[in-house]
């Protein structure tokens, strides 16, 4: 279909009159987006090559400028500065019409008076394309999404799963070079959004074409994304494969971000005795794997005290370790998750129960302890993970 390719791009919300008399304290407190003389920065030094059929998830907190990227990729937002490709064609001044693309929306954006064949319909329609073609079309996306018995009922009759199943129909009948989708599953329930999950996982099989999704939702970009960006305050964080961004978080952020729970942190000091890292915590000493040898020798790491990562599913229960205490003790039926109290900080541990009872009364005492592949070493100035 078509490869996209962001370059430098950059989005500036100017200035209302009313927001140019607040004060400049006022509008700081209330956002970590960079403010300049033009206006709020929303996105800035945006730069990101898709290929042809690739599924890109862009992920990230509410107001990272994630969905400001999409809208620009689709021109409902002017690009302030910088070039958007798709295929061989600089889009940046096409109108959104004639772009090829499709866009879903979270709201799904149904026309209410209109049945679900009719909806689905209606884009082609207006490029007036032969009945014949539009019919075909229009059945073959209702059987690929499942809802051909739905084709005669309006939105009203549908569930939360269903709508949202026409909305994708009525983007994929276009055929698009790009398909957008921006937040997609964030009105449906946990069962719903699984269920979608799956079901956006089998269309991407079956439809030639490229995806740009949009989510706040780790567990979706890590289930649907070839790769995963990640954002922050209109920045890129990262940009790797699911698998690539979990097991090597580029800083502190994309730590705690990516990772259900979320990384546990911990102070410690990380040393070079005998040419070998070694990493210090709670009275504990873990010699680091080759592998994060290697990297930290080639950056020529020094003695300093860092930031160390460990998740809750590479901490273990030992006799002699970390010494905690156990705050809150969640039964999860496979494993238990432990809250634990540990140098005056919170750390959770996952303990697999394998079938057997395990209690952990909240007052108990426990040792934790780690493997030094697990472990991950991030400045304590910047944030940024010492290996890369």
């Amino acid at each position: 279909m078509a490869k996209v390719v962001l370059k430098n791009l950059k989005k500036i919300y100017p200035y209302t009159e009313g927001k140019k008399k607040r004060k400049k304290g006022a509008e700081e407190k209330k956002t970590n987006l960079q403010i300049t003389d033009q206006g709020v920065v929303a996105v800035q030094e945006f730069n990101l090559e898709i290929a042809d059929k690739e599924f890109i998830v862009l992920v990230g907190p509410s107001g990272c400028g994630k969905s400001t990227t999409l809208r620009m990729i689709a021109g409902l937002e002017d690009i302030t500065e910088g070039e958007l490709w798709i295929g061989d064609q600089l889009m940046n001044d096409v109108e959104p019409k004639d772009r090829n693309i499709a866009m879903v929306f979270q709201n799904y954006a149904l026309y209410p008076h209109m049945t679900v064949y009719e909806n689905m319909a209606f884009s082609l329609e207006l490029k007036k394309a032969p009945k014949e073609e539009i019919d075909r079309r229009v059945r073959e996306a209702a059987e690929i999404l499942d809802i051909t018995q739905y084709l005669d009922r309006k939105p009203k009759a549908l569930s939360g799963g269903q709508r949202q199943r026409v909305a994708i129909g009525r983007a994929i009948v276009r055929d698009p070079q790009v398909m957008l989708m921006d937040e997609p599953l964030s009105n449906l329930d946990a069962k719903l959004r699984n269920q979608m999950r799956a079901e956006i996982i089998k269309l991407r099989e079956r439809i030639n074409t490229t995806f740009v999704y949009v989510t706040h939702d780790q567990t979706e970009a890590m289930t649907l994304g070839d790769r995963i960006v990640i954002m922050k305050d209109g920045f890129i964080q990262q940009i790797g494969t699911p698998q690539e961004v979990f097991d090597h978080p580029a800083n502190l952020f994309v730590a705690g971000f990516i990772g259900t729970p979320q990384m546990n942190l911990f102070d410690a000091r990380l040393t070079r005795e005998n040419g070998r890292y070694v990493v210090h915590t709670g009275g504990i000493s873990v010699e680091l794997s080759e592998e994060k040898q290697q990297r930290l020798a080639a950056k020529n790491v020094a003695d300093q005290d860092v930031v160390l990562g460990v998740r809750p599913d590479h901490l273990m229960l030992c006799a002699d370790g970390i010494k905690g205490q156990v705050d809150v003790s969640e039964m999860m039926g496979s494993s238990v998750h432990l809250h634990i109290t540990t140098g005056g900080k919170d750390a959770i541990v996952i303990v697999p129960t394998n079938g057997a009872a395990a209690s952990f009364p909240m007052g108990s005492e426990v040792n934790l302890i780690f493997g030094g592949n697990v472990a991950h070493v991030f400045s304590k100035d910047t944030g940024v993970n010492l290996e890369f």
